[in-house]
Parts: structure tokens; C-alpha cells; sequence
């Protein structure tokens, strides 16, 4: 269920449900009713400002994060700090390289 998800990721970034609404912009009611499943079909723009707000993608909203090849918010939020500092792609590669060959050399 959305509900579910949506509390779950709530949770897991410690934020309340009025720390989630306030960022997302949205009623906190309307969000109680979406996380308790009274509420079962939101918006898309809902959805938007919810992912949004919890720095997830609107499919996480909608799938089972359980899925096999589904990423962990948090290496999510990684990449993307990675992104916006300016480091590349390859400098990303390397580092991961230099961290695998520093392990084997212990």
C-alpha cells in the first residue's frame, strides 16, 4: 500500500508527519489519511511533492522497495551528493576502484 510506504520512508529520513507535510506542502490531515490507508488513491501531484519532499523517487511511493535490484534511499542520497558536489563519473569509479584495491592489500 502507499500508505505504508510512505510512512515507512517518513520514518526511516526520523522526520514527523508534520516535518513531511510542511516540506511537501500538503495538509497533514490529508497525509494521516494517506499513511493510515483511509485515503488510497492520491494524486499524482501529491505523489510529486511527497517523493519530492523525501528525496525518493515516485516509484518508491509505488512499488515494494523489497524488490531485488531496488536501490537504498540511501545510496540514492549518496550518488546525488556525489552529482551536485561536481565530482564525475569516473572519479566516482575510481574512488570505489581505490577503496577495493586498499582492501585487498590488507
Amino acid at each position: 500500500m502507499i500508505g505504508e510506504r510512505v510512512k515507512l520512508l517518513r520514518q526511516e529520513k526520523k522526520m514527523s508527519m508534520t516535518e513531511l507535510a510542511d516540506k511537501a506542502g500538503v495538509a497533514k490531515s490529508y497525509l494521516s489519511a494517506i499513511e493510515r490507508n483511509l485515503q488510497k488513491n492520491p494524486s499524482v501531484q501529491f505523489l510529486e511533492k511527497i517523493s519530492s519532499a523525501l528525496n525518493v523517487s515516485i516509484d518508491s511511493l509505488l512499488f515494494d522497495s523489497k524488490q531485488p535490484n531496488a536501490l537504498d534511499p540511501d545510496w540514492v542520497d549518496i550518488a546525488q551528493e556525489a552529482m551536485t558536489s561536481g565530482i564525475t563519473k569516473e572519479q566516482f569509479k575510481e574512488f570505489i576502484e581505490f577503496n577495493k584495491w586498499r582492501k585487498e592489500q590488507k
